[in-house]
């Protein structure tokens, strides 16, 4: 089981000709590896991010997660493939305010029709106790400080069990004591499920938590 990227590239069309932003990316990640991108604004570390988790298509390249290029797969599928496989944590939680955290941490299995409501519960509640939130599952983000609010964006990623899990800049909107937290969260619980966890990051204090490191420099990846 590994993620693998070839000869990646991304340009974006301007009046002037294409700009690109990623050029020949190459990567390698094997399940149970972790590894933090980091880069100057602009470089395309979140772009590359967003390519790996199929928000966003390469211009060039090929991208296979557990042998399987997601960008050969019709819309359907795709989407079916990316809330299976991957989850997503993002520098805003991005969480339903009208819903608590439980209902937050649900939300990705709601398309899935195989989903068994009780199951689904159950690994939810397991997972927000993981977290260390099991006694905030009936409260709303608005009742929640940034750090728990990133911790139910955690368990939500978690959620379907993915293969990938990516992280862009997860800690950038959290103060110092709450972006360690989070940071050892998704490595410990990336240790626990030996997921692939890749975070883009600029805080040099995250990267540093992770035995792998690599920077965008010139839209290319290198170590």
């Amino acid at each position: 089981m590994s993620l693998s990227v070839q000869n990646l590239d991304k340009d974006y069309p301007t009046r002037s000709g294409p700009l690109k932003v990623l050029a020949g990316v190459n990567l390698k990640v094997e399940r149970g590896e972790s590894l933090a991108i980091m880069g100057p604004s602009g470089s395309g570390k979140s772009t590359l991010l967003h390519i790996l988790g199929t928000l966003d298509t390469p211009t060039r390249g090929k991208v296979s997660l557990d042998g399987i290029d997601p960008f050969d797969l019709p819309e359907p599928k795709l989407a079916a493939f990316r809330n299976r496989r991957i989850g997503f944590v993002f520098q805003d939680h991005h969480l339903l305010p009208q819903c608590s955290v439980l209902e937050n941490v649900i939300l990705p299995t709601l398309v899935n029709p195989e989903s068994k409501k009780e199951e689904v519960e159950k690994h939810a509640r397991a997972l927000l106790e993981r977290v260390g939130l099991s006694q905030r599952i009936t409260h709303f983000p608005a009742e929640l400080s940034g750090g728990e609010r990133q911790r139910v964006a955690v368990a939500r990623a978690l959620i379907q069990k993915p293969v990938l899990l990516l992280a862009d800049e997860p800690t950038g909107n959290l103060d110092r004591v709450n972006a360690e937290g989070v940071g050892r969260l998704l490595l410990d619980l990336h240790r626990e499920d030996k997921t692939i966890l890749i975070v883009v990051t600029h805080s040099a204090e995250l990267a540093g938590m992770f035995p792998k490191k690599m920077e965008v420099i010139d839209g290319m990846l290198k170590t």
